[in-house]
């Protein structure tokens, strides 16, 4: 009874299944999270640079705390999408509660942590004393909400994995207008007279982030997916845990690597002054536009391969992949291409600063190489941690990001003087070449033989 209510229930994900079906609500819900910063950043921009540069450096660090929240909701996605792979229901409540409260648990407490030691954080990435203020003000405020993040990263794969995409795509629609709306009221509206500014934006985005987790359990429940009760971790399922951290902390450990080789580009491009920061934080702003279809298919062919090895399919899994990549990598040069090319009107977007425009057509034209190797690695490891192959990934990443990413940046940069855009190199040697030694190892088949269960007989 249990199997045929859920199999009602859970969209069906097999070989079958067009890619769009599952990457086109979340290549909207991804562009709609991009206009949502954007706009954040254009708000800024015409208010202060300074606080433009503040917020950048916040994000960067609250980026690398998100990531940690990741070990857990990674898990959750790859474990739910080979269950419903191989049809076994019995276990996916407790799995939901699992995932929901130990990331709600383990988000309160980086959340503290965060707060406590924001003073000692900006230091160590040489943010300067024009930013510094506008910078702690919006690390406590969003920082200290971030556990609110950390549950919504879990029940947004938990929605995913059972097909429900558009449901991310809805919520990104109203956290948007939300934002927008109460970055006006904040910083030019009917509030402006509190001059909260900064604040006011961060005040924004925590509202917004309450909202959408409003909504995602609010669907979850309507859609009768399943149920999250306290009384499902009595007994403690504590090999269950395990399991999931022995999937996570692997695959966050190398998104958590990539946010602190980030942090550490940061600290070199800081070195360089605020204009080569605000150059970077706008860039960035419009490179998001680059990356957002591959993103999309990635994480979409994650999901497809999960089913299907949970399913034993582990041929139309490794067929999969490779046509993902041939309608993703195309797009992805187009759009990076595209996005050189008008690169010096759309910075004019945020600034009327001619050396950030100057700095920024450079970095635009190296992000065209950037994007070329960040497509290899989002699709080719996407899938080998659906697949169960989540160590590899790791090793590759720590070798190559801090190997050639910050060595290559940092020379190019500094000592040969090229700059910010000679730090994006950097990026482009690292994002190159590891996705091409990923692109072997899935063409070699070693991920097979790895998942997280077997198909029933």
């Amino acid at each position: 009874m249990e199997k045929r209510l859920r199999d009602k229930k859970t969209r069906v994900i097999d070989e079958t299944t067009p890619l769009l079906v599952i990457a086109g609500p979340m290549f909207v819900e991804l562009l709609l999270n991009i206009f949502l910063n954007n706009i954040d950043t254009i708000m800024l921009s015409h208010y202060s640079e300074n606080a433009v540069g503040a917020v950048g450096n916040a994000n960067q660090v609250m980026f690398l705390i998100i990531m940690l929240f990741n070990i857990i909701a990674t898990a959750t996605s790859v474990v739910v999408a080979q269950y419903l792979g191989a049809e076994q229901f019995d276990k996916m409540n407790q799995i939901y509660t699992l995932a929901v409260v130990v990331n709600l648990v383990f988000g309160i407490v980086l959340s503290a942590g965060l707060v406590a030691a924001k003073g000692f954080i900006m230091k160590m990435l040489n943010v300067s004393d024009e930013m510094m203020p506008d910078a702690m003000i919006y690390m406590s405020i969003v920082g200290g909400g971030l556990f609110l993040q950390a549950v919504y990263n879990v029940m947004l794969q938990i929605l995913r994995c059972n097909g429900h995409t558009k449901v991310g795509m809805y919520i990104s629609v109203v956290i948007n207008l939300i934002n927008i709306v109460g970055n006006f009221t904040f910083l030019y509206g009917p509030l402006k007279f509190l001059n909260l500014g900064v604040a006011g934006v961060a005040i924004s985005t925590v509202t917004s982030r309450v909202v959408a987790l409003t909504i995602a359990f609010v669907f979850f429940y309507r859609s009768r997916l399943g149920k999250i009760s306290l009384s499902l971790l009595n007994p403690f399922p504590g090999r269950l845990l395990y399991k999931m951290l022995i999937i996570g902390l692997p695959s966050a450990g190398e998104n958590l690597s990539y946010s602190m080789y980030q942090m550490v580009l940061l600290a070199i491009i800081n070195s360089m002054g605020n204009n080569a920061v605000n150059a970077k934080v706008y860039c960035n702003s419009l490179i998001s536009f680059a990356m957002v279809f591959s993103n999309a298919s990635a994480m979409a062919t994650q999901i497809i391969t999960g089913h299907l090895v949970g399913a034993g399919k582990e041929d139309a899994a490794y067929k999969r992949v490779f046509t993902t990549l041939k309608t993703s990598m195309p797009i992805t040069i187009a759009l990076a291409a595209v996005n050189w090319l008008i690169s010096p009107f759309t910075l004019r977007i945020f600034t009327n600063n001619e050396e950030i425009i100057h700095l920024g057509y450079y970095i635009m034209l190296v992000d065209i190489f950037i994007e070329v190797g960040r497509c290899l690695n989002m699709t080719f490891v996407n899938s080998l941690k659906a697949a169960g192959d989540y160590l590899y990934p790791l090793i590759i990443g720590l070798i190559t990001m801090w190997g050639l990413g910050v060595t290559v940046g940092y020379v190019l940069g500094i000592p040969l003087g090229i700059g910010v855009a000679g730090v994006f190199m950097g990026t482009a040697t690292d994002e190159c070449i590891r996705g091409i030694i990923v692109m072997q190892h899935w063409r070699k088949r070693k991920w097979v033989g790895k998942a997280v269960i077997n198909k029933k007989s």
